[in-house]
């Protein structure tokens, strides 16, 4: 397969392996009910790693055919244009982290665009297979922006009435936790432990326990001793997942 320099080649590959068999499945599994969190998404019914085989060919794509892969109606359309933006990211990283400051300029490039259009990527898959590779790595990259003000960038995505954005605040911790940083997980899980959403519960529970198992169980006992009697149900079931069976019991009594 030849490699695709446009998004509009790139859209016309994918729409040829659409498969109607899985449609009704993606609908369901994304809850594209009306009234649910993914009403009136549309799919194609490509797999994950065929995405990705798709991506592989076209990781040059500039940013306007990008923008253009990004509106698309079609929610794999949408995964493989941020996608390339995890490929591009991943490239520039590697230079970035040595302090080249053409890489840095386009890790910052990439973060902005993303950020730009966030509301694009509005379903959990889209957040969690992308958020944290460019957005959580970049909080650990040197960069133009400060400290300051990259945390006050998540702290919006936070502070967001859309569900999305608030999920990509909590997700792209992951980021950092694999450095073993823990204090965006521990500051955003605190910002979010009331949030109405199950979706937010899973997402606060998930960087918990990823907190417990990268940087230190005893980081997340402490914030389970601190919170645990007022963290959803769910959230405290997934941050106590790998702890042991007698312990996780104790923590469900509070």
């Amino acid at each position: 397969m030849a490699g695709f320099s446009t998004a509009s080649g790139v859209v016309e590959h994918m729409l040829s392996l659409a498969d109607e068999r899985q449609v009704e499945l993606l609908k369901r599994f994304f809850k594209t009910g009306v009234g649910d969190y993914g009403e009136g998404d549309q799919f194609l019914g490509i797999k994950v790693p065929d995405t990705r085989r798709v991506v592989s060919q076209c990781k040059a794509l500039p940013f306007n055919e990008i923008e253009t892969l990004l509106a698309s109606p079609w929610h794999e359309v949408r995964l493989c244009g941020l996608l390339v933006l995890v490929a591009q990211f991943e490239h520039s990283a590697k230079r970035a982290k040595n302090n080249d400051v053409a890489a840095i300029a386009c890790c910052d490039s990439i973060v902005d665009f993303y950020l730009k259009h966030a509301h694009c990527a509005n379903n959990w898959d889209l957040v969690d297979l992308s958020v944290y590779k460019i957005i959580g790595e970049w909080l650990m990259l040197p960069s133009s922006y400060s400290y300051e003000k990259k945390l006050a960038t998540i702290d919006c995505l936070a502070a967001s009435d859309n569900l999305w954005k608030q999920r990509m605040s909590m997700v792209c911790t992951l980021g950092p936790l694999r450095h073993g940083e823990a204090l965006f997980t521990l500051r955003y899980a605190e910002c979010h432990l009331h949030h109405r959403h199950d979706l937010m519960h899973k997402a606060v529970g998930w960087m918990l326990r990823e907190m417990g198992k990268r940087v230190s169980v005893d980081v997340l006992r402490d914030f389970l001793r601190c919170h645990a009697h007022e963290m959803p149900r769910t959230a405290l079931r997934y941050a106590i997942e790998r702890l042991p069976d007698e312990e996780r019991k104790q923590w469900m009594t509070k």
